[in-house]
């Protein structure tokens, strides 16, 4: 997914974007990884590199940790964890390695060590050099503040923005989830339109760190580009009543419920409810996920029957980790991502054109 975050990052105008494996470099301040941490949807976490040092042995590392200024970054008061890789270098015990940072920041500061602490130092050691970064968000970016209700293997927020992303999501045209579980994409789009912030109603880790100034934060809260009034076009349909009850509660956390519909409906019922045509996306269940696969043939030949007989000019979005049951709808995909992970699964978005 890093190609998606890079395009993201440039509209929201960080700089020095640079892909990585599994992410996305920036420099900025303090204040670039506060309005990371708020703005981006699709991002997991922002880690902070705070400095890097070469070490070949552990009293080597212990002496350098201890000098290392860990004062400017962090308060007494707050536990801290520390997590430790290695990789090609003669410091090669983790444990042994996160031991020695965890004593120079004690020394240095006077943390309490804690294995449940929110504050979280993340070392790596790579070809003999120790590179020191902090996370700055806690519990993920997916967790939005607002989903109080989830279903069965609920798509995570930021994967969900990513997969919008990568459909060409238009805010200007109707949107469908027909499967809607407990209404992440149909919330998701909603924000989008009107220009909510995903992570305003959230706290971050970074908020107990010694740069973080709380009048400053106050105000990129209130920055939000809140677009216009638009209409009601984000719709959500599920069989389970359950689901749908979760959904609406959902959106109203969100306050996303007045441009957001949810009703109770199987997907042999789903039509467009206006001429204009939109993107339709789901989460259909896949047998390694939900049920069995065996089964499923016949709801996804059924779905791909649906879609072509109801929806011509629309386009589809399906997420699968099976590419049989993708190709039992009969649909003509364009496009088929590469594999990301979910729920301990790997899934495709398969993306046409009706």
């Amino acid at each position: 997914m890093e190609k998606v975050l890079i395009e993201e990052l440039r509209e929201l105008e960080f700089q020095d974007l640079m892909p990585i494996l599994g992410g996305v470099e920036f420099s900025g301040d303090w204040y670039q990884v506060w309005r990371a941490n708020v703005y981006s949807r699709t991002a997991t976490r922002i880690l902070v590199r705070l400095g890097e040092f070469p070490a070949v042995h552990l009293s080597q590392l212990d002496k350098k940790a201890r000098k290392f200024p860990w004062q400017e970054h962090l308060k007494a008061q707050h536990p801290v964890r520390v997590e430790v890789v290695s990789r090609k270098s003669k410091i090669y015990h983790a444990r042994a390695a996160a031991e020695r940072i965890e004593n120079a920041i004690v020394y240095s500061v006077g943390n309490r060590i804690s294995q449940d602490a929110d504050i979280c130092i993340k070392v790596r050691i790579e070809k003999n050099l120790v590179k020191i970064s902090i996370d700055s968000t806690g519990e993920g970016l997916h967790k939005r503040g607002y989903k109080s209700f989830t279903g069965k293997a609920p798509m995570r927020e930021t994967l969900a923005a990513a997969f919008l992303r990568m459909c060409k999501f238009d805010p200007s045209q109707p949107l469908i989830d027909p499967m809607c579980g407990s209404g992440t994409f149909v919330i998701e789009a909603a924000e989008i339109a009107v220009g909510q912030a995903p992570g305003k109603r959230r706290v971050f880790s970074f908020q107990k760190f010694k740069s973080f100034d709380s009048n400053a934060f106050e105000m990129l809260l209130l920055d939000q580009k809140i677009i216009a009034k638009v209409e009601l076009h984000f719709l959500g349909y599920d069989r389970d009543n359950g689901a749908i009850k979760n959904s609406i509660e959902n959106a109203q956390s969100a306050n996303v419920s007045d441009i957001t519909n949810f009703n109770h409906q199987p997907i042999s019922d789903l039509v467009p409810l206006s001429d204009q045509c939109g993107l339709i996306i789901f989460n259909p269940p896949y047998g390694s996920r939900i049920g069995d696969k065996k089964k499923l043939y016949a709801l996804y030949a059924k779905i791909g029957t649906v879609l072509k007989s109801k929806f011509p000019g629309w386009r589809v979005g399906l997420i699968t980790s099976d590419r049989s049951l993708a190709k039992a709808t009969q649909l003509k995909f364009s496009f088929v991502s590469e594999p990301v992970s979910h729920g301990g699964l790997k899934v495709r978005l398969y993306h046409a054109t009706l």
